[in-house]
């Protein structure tokens, strides 16, 4: 088994400590968080050690989650990193690009597993989708939009919708489609309470000349998570709450051209329910095998570089108005 610690009992730490306390092959040794009272309720419910100083449960780990707000991403996971701790840490992975590549290279060099908690592609949704794609079951992939929308999360004070919900939709683009030319973005602060955006539209633009386009907000009073592929064949829309996919397809049939008011279209809705899975869990379970058999987990520190560099593109462009480039 895995030793494993979990930095910070917020809300993505809490689920974190929950699902290394259900699996089989995990170790839940500790948890670490400065906030005494949150630490021991966690900590008293799943019957693991408390600690107040997250250095002190370093020596105690094999394998370190940093669920922490994203300010301190950086010190943790170089401390981690220095002690020769495997580590996952909760998306996105710094605040700068600059941050990313120095734990990139240090991790790398002292043979560290990097994993990043994109936690999307780890959504049954999104390998269903991913694997049509490469059987060409859907034709030819034209265009991308995503949609992921709800009310203000109150937990979030350190950066705005573009890197905490943005970063999401990216990553599965760009997973799905290739590497990103450039970025284009708006974006807005409706809720004067908090000092980021809260509201943005991100145009990618695909190496390969496909085009996405991804609207993020912390305004819709319902939660929406979803992604639309337009293909030569159907429309697919990707339902990452209800891990579901539906097809759409239509046809002419018989049209009278003078008749344009009752026209013959045939549609055609296929309705797909995936087998449920936990995406978080599917996560852990992949950054402890790639811990275990030394091999790369599925969103690498790489990946985590790429996606910060993207969102970092799109707030620099909503600020100035330009397109900018991605550099390969």
């Amino acid at each position: 088994m895995i030793k494993v610690g979990v930095i910070g009992t917020g809300s993505m730490g809490k689920n974190h400590a929950r699902v290394c306390a259900e699996l089989q092959d995990v170790n839940l040794v500790g948890i670490a968080d400065k906030n005494k009272e949150t630490l021991e309720n966690i900590a008293e419910r799943f019957n693991v050690s408390a600690f107040t100083d997250y250095k002190e449960l370093l020596p105690k780990v094999d394998a370190l989650i940093i669920a922490t707000p994203t300010v301190t991403h950086f010190d943790i996971a170089m401390d981690a990193i220095n002690s020769g701790k495997h580590i996952l840490v909760e998306k996105p992975v710094c605040n700068s690009v600059e941050k990313v590549k120095k734990l990139i290279s240090k991790a790398d060099k002292a043979g560290i597993i990097f994993a990043v908690g994109h936690i999307e592609r780890h959504n049954p949704v999104v390998s269903f989708v991913k694997n049509a794609f490469e059987k060409n079951q859907y034709g030819e992939l034209i265009t991308l939009s995503s949609k992921r929308v709800s009310n203000f999360p109150g937990r979030i004070r350190d950066v705005g919708v573009i890197f905490d919900f943005g970063v999401h939709d990216i990553d599965v683009m760009r997973y799905i489609t290739g590497e990103v030319k450039s970025v284009y973005a708006r974006s807005g602060k409706f809720n004067k309470q908090i000092n980021y955006e809260d509201h943005a539209t991100i145009v990618l633009n695909f190496r390969n000349g496909l085009c996405g386009v991804i609207e993020v907000n912390w305004l819709t009073p319902i939660k929406i998570r979803k992604l639309f592929l337009t293909c030569k064949k159907s429309l697919v829309e990707a339902d990452f709450i209800n891990q579901s996919v539906q097809t759409s397809s239509s046809s002419f049939e018989n049209v009278d051209d003078a008749n344009l008011f009752n026209i013959p279209l045939q549609n055609k809705i296929s309705n797909m329910d995936l087998q449920k899975k936990e995406p978080l869990k599917n996560e852990i379970s992949d950054f402890v095998k790639a811990v275990k058999n030394n091999k790369k987990p599925l969103a690498t520190g790489y990946d985590g570089l790429i996606a910060v560099k993207i969102a970092q593109a799109a707030v620099t462009s909503a600020k100035t108005g330009e397109v900018i480039r991605i550099d390969s």
